[in-house]
């Protein structure tokens, strides 16, 4: 390992993140090279030195990341938001009905016929089938 490679080294082996092959080649090379080992040295005192260090947070940081971090909630907005949604909704709700269903028939006969064309191609035995087969009498209890 040249000098170099090794100065950029020293402190991932310092915080343990080298593996076992690069870390072996590195105290090899601390153990030929007085430069490094003294650099290996300054930089462990100064580890050891700032390791134990503790810093206060600075005075009200704990107000203004609240601050910051919940959200301001007015009520007001949120109440009026809804009901445009459910206003929206309730129009977009009547208007797409009108195309899904077709106006009522002017006769009994046209209604028959309009709500038997909706049942078409039912698997036997479904309430489709039954309501598309069923004939009505005469005489079947409506008024004529």
């Amino acid at each position: 390992m040249e000098c170099q490679e090794v100065r950029q080294l020293l402190s991932a082996w310092l915080d343990d993140e080298l593996d076992a092959d690069t870390g072996a080649a590195l105290a090899a090379h601390l153990d030929r090279c007085e430069t490094c080992w003294r650099e290996w040295r300054e930089l462990r005192a100064l580890e050891s030195a700032l390791g134990g260090m503790t810093a206060p947070p600075p005075v009200g940081l704990p107000e203004k990341v609240l601050s910051r971090v919940k959200p301001r909630r007015r009520p007001w907005l949120q109440s009026v938001a809804l009901a445009a949604c459910l206003v929206l909704g309730i129009a977009l709700g009547g208007t797409m009905a009108r195309s899904f269903y077709a106006p009522a028939a002017s006769s009994p006969t046209e209604a028959e016929t309009a709500s038997l064309e909706v049942f078409q191609d039912f698997p036997q035995g479904s309430l489709g089938t039954v309501v598309a087969s069923y004939q009505p009498k005469e005489g079947n209890g409506t008024l004529q």
